[in-house]
Order: C-alpha cells, then sequence, then structure tokens
C-alpha cells in the first residue's frame, strides 16, 4: 500500500493491474449473465418460478426479451456510472454485476437439481 497526495494505492497480487482486473471481471460478467439468464428458463420450463418482481414481470410480459432488455439496463448503468470512478476502483462496476449473478445462476441450479 502507498500514499500519493489524498489517495491509497493498493497493489494487487502478482502483476494485474486494475485496468486487467477490470477486463477479466467483464468476461466474468458475460459468462454470469448467461448463466443467470440460461439457469433461469431451465427453472422456468421446470414449473419453478421467479422470485424477483422486476424479472418476473419482464419475463411474464416480454419473455426472453424482457430478461435480457433487464440484463442490459443493469450492464448501461454500470457503464455510465464507471466513469464516475478513480480508474483504480473502477473493477467494482463489473464486481458488483457479476457477484449477484452468480449467486442467483448458483440458486437457479440449487433449484434446479431439487426437482430433477
Amino acid at each position: 500500500m502507498c500514499s500519493e497526495g489524498a489517495f491509497l494505492c493498493q497493489h494487487l497480487p502478482g502483476d494485474v493491474t486494475p485496468g486487467e482486473l477490470e477486463r477479466l471481471l467483464w468476461v466474468v460478467v458475460a459468462l454470469a449473465l448467461i448463466a443467470d439468464v440460461v439457469t433461469t428458463f431451465v427453472g422456468l420450463n421446470l414449473g419453478l418460478s421467479e422470485s424477483n418482481p422486476a424479472a418476473r414481470g419482464a419475463i411474464e410480459d416480454h419473455g426472453l426479451a424482457g430478461m435480457l432488455a433487464l440484463k442490459a439496463f443493469a450492464v448501461t448503468v454500470g457503464l455510465v456510472c464507471r466513469p464516475l470512478l478513480e480508474r483504480p476502483y473502477r473493477p467494482i462496476v463489473p464486481a458488483g454485476l457479476a457477484v449477484p449473478w452468480l449467486v442467483a445462476a448458483a440458486l437457479n441450479t440449487y433449484m434446479i437439481s431439487a426437482v430433477v
């Protein structure tokens, strides 16, 4: 850890830069998004229900397109807010998108395994 003026700097393990970490996390966002959407629709086809009211409404009204629009909106909000952060802290944006979607995909997988 170092101090540059009023900001604290942290070096990541190894030679990973914040920019490289952010790029990696955007890949994780894409994979998490796909995992969440696929497991959601597999679960719905097995008779499970969507517990997120916003997603449930989007799916009921517009199906897969509604779900993808909801995800696209979330990614857009992240991309619009990203420049508001100092460069070293920008990886928090994709992490903030990926973590809930990974948790949702894991819960969906658990629920699917319970009914299969």
